[in-house]
């Protein structure tokens, strides 16, 4: 029960409310409790039900759980509290497995039947809440954080093919991650647990049928109009103060604006730029608001903000997660969070209905456009300006070299090349670990498998690859550790499985033309919106590295994480790599910071948890 205590406190600051612990024989739960719904003593976790046979600990929140509690009260069930927890127990009680399809909800729980001594954990349709586990000869292990698992001083060996992936992708595809021997549950499954017996099983799968949609595209803009209204109007329900990211995009704004038609003392919250004028985007989201009528907070950070975050996230990550706009995320959780214990975002929008550049750029490439033939035409002359994201030319001349080497490639190599920050043999370079013909070869077949919806089909293919890899194991994840690190919960309605299934039933070019990115989506609430969201660029959420890395950050990595000594002691990097990459950074004017970050929290992460690359029998 020690491990256990510690495990469960490793993962206190996702519930400061409550942290109970249950033990029963060869099992012991516990849960670090985020008061929302019924925030009573009473609905504290785990929840044990009256027979004392079933006890479920459990995250997420099931928005159908009253609809779902009267159909129990109808067959007589009683019920002790107003929680969704003990509703979500006696509904698993009643239907088992087959009761996970009519949840509305993300969720990752728990169930110990102690007649059985079995266990079934289970994860949401989409990924949304996370589920990490461990197995060994004696024992398995869960939690919702690998952190928490650490507190058992399970082996931290490095899993290769997982860090060569995490170069490229700057995170780790589930069920894999850093550790080996420690998964990530895929979204949409379940394990069943008893004695050394496991089955893992999948219980939701995205629609295999795609583009079938045949009503007018007026239509179906009326629907998703309607579908959106009723996510956010379940995502509503809290027993806590509730409000709403709002960046001034189109999808932040449409989750507000129907947030307010429910709450007229909505809050909304947004994050910008003081000291870097082209990443601040706050104008936007001040005029929704306006246009709203919303209580509108503006939180102005400066570098220092950035720098400070810095030193407070890395000790949370389990694993190395290198997308840097988690630092902002961060920052806007731990502002928001004094504010409301509940906030709805507008995440997902873009992955299931095409809106990010990169979409474009596989349009025109399918349709045989000619901005890829002048690409190609102006590739010599590209590679000598610059190309970072760091200015508005430096960027555009980043997106047409990417756009001419993509216009070059198969549909698979291409959606791999889109989806990447770095060239596979890039990586190869780099690294000292891909040593072996066993670890190059379960790279190439982790890739393969992630390629493999993408088959020269239509953009749809695209999307439904980024569904099940981008989305879960990027924004997703993003949301839930920057968010939950202050105990702040963030609902995503764009996610809500009706939203999902209907967002993959549009043809195409319901959702990008010639004209527009995000088609049916901009379309669809164009009345509702103000008209000033229109016709502005798309920057995406990032975060000014560069001048950490040269004044705040640099005698860190020069001295420290960087060194010619540690480098050459860990192991995992060619030394000749390192040093040309510090002599850029510092001496040089092009670098992808991206990049350099990507390297900064793999090594922060390493020294934190004393890695090395001992045989497995000598890690601990």
């Amino acid at each position: 029960m020690i491990n256990l205590l510690a495990a469960n406190n490793a993962q206190g600051h996702r519930g400061p409310d409550a942290g109970l612990l249950f033990d029963h024989n060869r099992c012991g739960l516990g849960h670090r409790r985020l008061a929302v719904i019924d925030l009573s003593s009473d609905a504290n976790q785990p929840m044990t039900d009256a027979t004392g046979r079933y006890t479920i600990v459990f995250n997420g929140e099931i928005y159908n759980f009253r609809q779902l509690r009267t159909e129990l009260e109808g067959r007589g069930v009683a019920f002790n509290t107003q929680s969704d927890t003990e509703v979500l127990l006696q509904w698993l009680i009643a239907h088992g497995t087959s009761g996970l399809q009519h949840l509305h909800g993300f969720f990752a729980f728990a169930l110990y039947d102690a007649k059985d001594e079995s266990l079934l954990l289970a994860r949401d349709r989409m990924g949304i809440k996370p589920l990490v586990w461990y197995q060994d000869e004696d024992k398995l292990l869960f939690a919702s954080e690998i952190n928490a698992l650490l507190a058992f001083r399970i082996p931290r060996r490095i899993d290769r093919a997982s860090i060569a992936q995490y170069f490229q992708l700057h995170y780790i595809p589930a069920p894999y991650t850093a550790l080996q021997n420690v998964y990530k549950l895929l979204p949409g499954h379940y394990m069943r647990l008893k004695g050394r017996n496991r089955e893992i099983c999948r219980w939701y799968a995205l629609p295999k049928q795609r583009g079938t949609y045949t009503a007018s595209y007026k239509a179906a803009c009326k629907e998703l109009f309607c579908l959106m209204e009723q996510s956010v109007s379940e995502r509503m329900v809290a027993d806590v103060p509730l409000g709403t990211f709002l960046s001034g995009g189109i999808d932040s704004s449409i989750v507000t604006g129907l947030a307010k038609q429910l709450k007229s003392d909505l809050q909304t919250f947004s994050i910008g730029y003081a000291d870097e004028p082209f990443f601040d985007e706050t104008h936007y989201a001040e005029t929704v608001a306006k246009y709203f009528g919303t209580q509108h907070h503006t939180f102005k950070l400066r570098n220092d903000d950035l720098f400070g975050a810095v030193e407070n996230i890395l000790p949370l990550m389990g694993e190395p997660f290198a997308d840097s706009s988690a630092i902002p995320y961060y920052i806007l959780s731990q502002k928001t969070r004094k504010q409301v214990t509940v906030a709805l975002s507008g995440d997902g929008a873009d992955e299931l209905f095409a809106g990010y550049q990169k979409y474009r750029a596989e349009w025109l490439i399918r349709n045989n456009s000619w901005q890829p033939q002048l690409a190609r035409l102006l590739s010599p002359l590209l590679q000598n300006l610059p190309q970072s994201r760091n200015s508005s030319w430096a960027n555009r001349f980043r997106r047409l070299q990417r756009l001419a080497d993509a216009a070059r490639l198969s549909p698979q190599e291409r959606y791999w090349f889109l989806t990447t920050f770095m060239p596979e043999q890039t990586v190869l370079n780099m690294l000292q670990i891909i040593d072996s013909e066993e670890v190059a070869t379960e790279v190439a077949r982790r890739k393969a498998a992630l390629q493999q919806p993408v088959k020269g089909g239509d953009l749809n293919e695209i999307l439904f690859a980024d569904a099940q890899l981008v989305l879960p194991n990027d924004m997703l994840h993003k949301a839930d550790s920057m968010s939950m690190a202050h105990a702040l919960e963030v609902r995503v309605p764009f996610m809500d499985h009706r939203v999902v299934e209907f967002a993959f039933s549009l043809p195409v070019d319901y959702k990008i033309n010639a004209r527009l990115n995000k088609r049916i989506v901009q379309d669809a609430f164009r009345s509702f919106l103000p008209a000033a969201l229109y016709n502005r660029p798309k920057k995406g959420f990032e975060v000014p590295l560069l001048t950490g890395f040269r004044t705040e950050w640099r005698n860190l990595l020069e001295n420290k994480l960087l060194s010619d000594d540690f480098i050459r002691e860990q192991g995992v990097f060619n030394p000749d790599y390192i040093r040309n990459l510090k002599k850029s950074l510092f001496k040089g004017n092009s670098i992808e910071q991206n990049h350099v970050w990507a390297v900064m929290v793999f090594q922060s992460w390493w020294q934190r948890l004393g890695m090395s690359l001992a045989a497995p029998e000598e890690a601990s």
